[in-house]
């Protein structure tokens, strides 16, 4: 009999990750991933490359640096493409959706709650609490981010640059990756020291035990570059966008709020680059100040409700349909939740649908070139650049929680000493999100019961 040759016996071992396996983990990741974008990709690592070691560390990574210079959510991307490169398209849905679904639950739940029980005391205590927590989140994600990804001067550099370039002189995201793009092209080439993939932060301490999906494990049939197949995915994706758009600008006008935000979150998935961190400046900018959906202080306020959800954190978009719907009743007064529900599917749909469509398109030239710095080095320097927009995101939200009124007026001395001690938890005591969301809720809801009372 003839022996299988090594490349047929790492096929055969991918067949070893059972596709219900694959889905309990998804579940279960849709319901423990807390902690925004990089403490879900660190969960992920752990789970999949020093646990289970289903994939090896620098496949791993070299996916992430794919995931991240796309539009939209990196993390609930990566869980797409480990799930389609594991069990084809099913299993890249099923990671997916599963990476959505729960947090899209309970953020509806909560929404509702927030409608109906907002004017209390007790729930702005909570929030007042929870805005300064987030925000100290959000800048610990920068950190995070940038240890893990800025590994010498050179990326440092860059990662700086970005943020003084849209910080400063509000240069368009999608030129600020094209330059990097470019400089990490040139770069691979002629200093290919700096820009060679990086290792994740713990790569150290993952044990040699080979990786199912190792580093020379052979690209599977069904993620090698297929041109009708590329067509079918790419249709497909058009269709899913196209029939409901043209169905609701037909049956409601191009004026309804459902068509505004049908077009709106199109654009958000599709023109804004670096994850959540960086669709939610322009989300802020469309849904309170071109649209004016909602207010200032709930976007704020939905943000703060997002994190204490696991899944991505542009699921707060869930928060913005459902609480613009809900106001304008579109369907009438006595129906305000299911104008808010609607609207709440309506954003969601339209802002990750791309997400799927972008990983079934790209996966295979992706995993053609996982050995090959000439596209690895320009992944690289993107994802450096979008460190800096990631640490502009984390000013923006901080100066608006800090100082909601100007800086003449002064810091909120309350909101700083939450942010401050939240910080210092995350960073220096390596404390859970979560916690550090439920110490913030408590101290708010207490500040406010004192300042009722006296």
């Amino acid at each position: 009999m003839l022996e299988n040759s090594p490349q047929q016996d790492d096929l055969e071992r991918m067949d070893s990750i059972g596709f219900w396996d694959a889905f309990k983990f998804w579940l279960k990741l849709g319901f423990i991933s807390f902690g925004g974008p990089a403490g879900q990709i660190s969960t992920m690592h752990h789970e999949l490359v020093e646990k289970r070691k289903w994939i090896s560390d620098k496949r791993f990574m070299h996916a992430l640096n794919f995931c991240m210079v796309l539009p939209g959510p990196e993390a609930q991307q990566l869980a797409t493409y480990l799930g389609w490169l594991m069990h084809r398209t099913l299993g890249g849905i099923t990671a997916g959706v599963l990476f959505v679904l729960p947090s899209f639950l309970i953020l509806i739940l909560l929404s509702t709650l927030y409608m109906v029980y907002g004017h209390l005391s007790w729930v702005e205590g909570l929030l007042a609490g929870l805005k300064p927590a987030v925000s100290a989140i959000v800048f610990q994600a920068a950190y995070r981010i940038g240890i893990k990804t800025l590994k010498n001067w050179v990326l440092m550099l860059m990662a700086l640059a970005s943020f003084v370039a849209i910080n400063q002189a509000d240069a368009p995201f999608p030129l600020i990756l094209l330059l990097a793009a470019l400089f990490g092209a040139w770069g691979g080439r002629f200093y290919p020291s700096y820009f060679s993939s990086n290792s994740h932060a713990n790569s150290s301490k993952i044990s040699i035990e080979r990786a199912i999906i190792d580093d020379d494990t052979p690209v599977p049939e069904h993620a090698l570059i297929s041109r009708s197949k590329l067509f079918k995915i790419a249709l497909v994706g058009l269709l899913l966008w196209l029939v409901p758009i043209l169905l609701m600008a037909w049956s409601l006008g191009q004026d309804h709020i459902l068509t505004q935000m049908s077009w709106f979150f199109t654009k958000a998935a599709l023109l804004t680059f670096g994850g959540a961190y960086a669709v939610l400046p322009y989300v802020y900018q469309g849904a309170v100040t071109s649209f004016e959906w909602i207010t200032p202080s709930q976007m704020l306020d939905g943000l703060a409700l997002g994190e204490t959800t696991p899944g991505p954190l542009i699921i707060v978009i869930t928060f913005v349909g459902f609480v613009a719907g809900y106001a304008k009743s579109f369907m009438g007064l006595d129906m305000q939740w299911l104008s808010g529900f609607l609207a709440a599917i309506t954003v969601t749909w339209f802002t990750f649908l791309p997400s799927f469509v972008f990983i079934f398109l790209g996966g295979p030239f992706i995993e053609a070139t996982h050995q090959q710095l000439r596209l690895t080095a320009p992944l690289n320097a993107m994802t450096a650049a979008i460190v800096g927009v990631i640490l502009n995101l984390a000013f923006f939200l901080g100066l608006h929680v800090l100082v909601p009124d100007g800086l003449v007026t002064g810091l909120n001395v309350f909101a700083t000493c939450i942010f401050l001690v939240s910080l210092l938890a995350l960073i220096v005591f390596k404390q859970n999100v979560i916690r550090v969301i439920l110490f913030a809720s408590l101290v708010g809801c207490t500040f406010k019961y004192l300042q009722w009372s006296f």
